[in-house]
This record gives structure tokens, sequence and C-alpha cells, in this order.
């Protein structure tokens, strides 16, 4: 059975508003194999979302050198609840490309990890309800009569739905409404999405985003003939992380899940997980698949 990937990358990635390391920081982990054809494994801790970004392009670049193709994988939803795009009133034909288009025009991350998330949440807030609705939680010096600290209100049948389709099948998954505190994904989505834009932008066709750009169906490796990465949607705590001793937690689980995704493609059985969710009706995997993203293995 032929693999469809020669390495494994996984992102763990952060809201951090100054340079980290260490615990809650940015982990990219790579799993690839070494000049005896081994897998191994090798860790990143950049203090900053620009330098994770340098260290994502170069690591990019080595294995496109070598003719390897990549599984890389964010731990951050890369599409919104269904209904955003077109609440707010972004134009195109594929509803995560128009979202991903406007954080792009939206987000301002400088070098120092300085960042306008909560400047962002809350305009998205103003367009959509005028108030601090549906994106919440920030520190108090950043409250605004359109993001508040804490939670407003919950949400009604007329609203957005609080999450996404993925989000439920994922038992444990965060809102990305959530733009800070502990297990905020909104705050990393929103930092996020950019920055895989420009990844995507920089290599075309030769990176695919999955589901957006492959739809939900089995791949083979004649589907990614010519395609350096697929990029997808990962929720590291579906797997099991024993952190060795010294070890953070973010590192076990970056190797931990470029180990699962590593034996299911030995296996054979990689190629299955990108047929999605079995549990949804057409019409709603419709969805998933041009708006709200799904995550792998879920």
């Amino acid at each position: 059975m032929a693999r469809l990937f020669s390495a494994f990358v996984i992102v763990d990635w952060s809201a951090a508003a100054k340079p980290s390391t260490g615990a809650d920081s940015v982990w990219i982990g790579v799993l690839k194999r070494d000049v005896r054809f081994r897998m191994t494994f090798e860790s990143f801790n950049p203090p900053t979302r620009a330098e994770a970004e340098k260290r994502l392009t170069a690591i990019l670049d080595d294995l496109k050198k070598r003719g390897e193709r990549a599984l890389v994988g964010f731990d951050f939803p890369l599409g919104f609840p269904r209904g955003f795009s077109e609440a707010l009133k972004l134009k195109g034909e594929a509803p995560w490309r128009a979202v991903w288009d406007q954080l792009d025009r939206m987000v301002k991350d400088k070098a120092d990890n300085t960042n306008n998330r909560f400047g962002v949440g809350a305009e998205i807030n103003r367009r959509l309800t005028g108030g601090p609705f549906p994106f919440w939680g920030c520190p108090p010096k950043d409250t605004l009569t359109t993001l508040q600290p804490k939670r407003v209100r919950a949400h009604g049948d007329e609203d957005l739905p609080e999450f996404r389709f993925a989000d439920k099948a994922a038992k444990g998954a965060a809102s990305i409404w959530k733009l800070y505190y502990n297990g905020s994904v909104g705050g990393q989505a929103i930092l996020g999405i950019p920055a895989v834009r420009r990844l995507k932008i920089a290599r075309g066709d030769e990176v695919r985003v999955w589901p957006f750009e492959t739809g939900f169906k089995a791949l083979t490796p004649a589907d990614l003939e010519g395609v350096l990465a697929v990029v997808a949607e990962v929720y590291p705590s579906l797997y099991k992380a024993q952190p060795g001793p010294g070890e953070v937690k973010d590192l076990a689980q970056v190797r931990a899940t470029a180990e699962h995704f590593a034996r299911l493609d030995e296996a054979g059985k990689l190629g299955q997980l990108f047929v999605g969710p079995k549990a949804l009706e057409p019409a709603e995997a419709e969805v998933a698949a041009r708006e709200e993203g799904w995550i792998l293995g879920a």
C-alpha cells in the first residue's frame, strides 16, 4: 500500500501577546525520514508567531527540495460556524476563502506578538449584532461596548451557532467565539488563519486545504500528484500523549499526533480519514466542506 505522506508536521499555535516559549507557546513537531529512512522526530519552539511562520516556510522548502510530501496539521479551526460569511455579507463563491481574506485584511500581528485580536473580535461583533456577541473574552483593559470579558448570553435559534458540526463531534472542543482564557481557540483562529493563508498563497496549488479544496473523499497518491502539502485541522487532545522527563505537554502532544497519523499512513488507513464525517446528513457535510471545515480524525 503506497503511503500518502513522507512527513508529518503538527503545529500547536498560540495567541500570546508577547514572545514566549515553553508551555502554552507555539510548538512545531516534525516527523520525517532520516538518511536511513527511519522516522525521526524533531521539535521547534519559536517564541513568536512570525518566527513560527518562517520556520514552517523553511520546513516546507526543505521537504520540497527532497521531493517529499507533508501532512501539515494546525490545532485551531480553519473555518467558522455556518452562516458566518453570509452574516458578514462577504463576497465570493467559497465562504471559507471569503472569511480567510477578510481576517487577513483585519488582523495586525506584529513581529513581537502584539496583536489586535480583541479589536478584530469587537469589530466583527459590531458588524454582526452591534453588541458584545457572539465573540467574548478579553482582559478587563481591552473591554469595549462590543467585547466583554465574560459571555453575555447563550446562543439562541436566531443566532449563529455556538459550535461547528466538527466541534460537537470532537467531544470537549471549545467554541471559536471564545477569545481569551484557557482553550481560547477563537484567538488562535483569528491569528492563525492569516498565517495559513500566506503559506497557501505562496505555494498555490502545491498546498491543498482539507476539506475546502479536496472535498470529503478518501485520498490516494494519485489525488496528490504535484501536491507538496495537505493542510488540515487537528485536535491533539484526541491522542494520549505522555510527556517525557522535563517535557511540556504541548511538545508531547504534537509528537503523539504526528506519530498517530504516521502509523495510520504506514498501515494504508490514513487516506480513509479524509472521507470525513459519517454521521452528518449530506447537506450538513456540504456545509462542513465549504464553510466550517472539519477536524481530521474526529
